[in-house]
């Protein structure tokens, strides 16, 4: 009977119970690479062109769209 356990009744482990291990692994690589990225300003115009066909927006539009993205 108890095999079938109805997966919406369970409850998650609370954060506390996270293994050490796993924390410490955590914090070690958000060391290393979380506030390197919150430091750096992404470069706009390889954004825009990786999200964007080539000739979609012309350069003066290219100029403004990352001027509006910077303030």
């Amino acid at each position: 009977m108890n095999a079938d356990i109805n997966l919406i009744h369970t409850r998650p482990f609370h954060p506390t119970r996270v293994d050490g291990e796993a924390i410490q692994a955590l914090a070690l690589w958000l060391k290393a690479n979380g506030s390197r990225q919150a430091r750096q300003q992404p470069d706009l115009r390889s954004v825009m062109s990786e999200r964007y066909p080539v000739g979609l927006f012309s350069e003066d539009e290219v100029h403004a769209l990352c001027e509006l993205m910077q303030n």
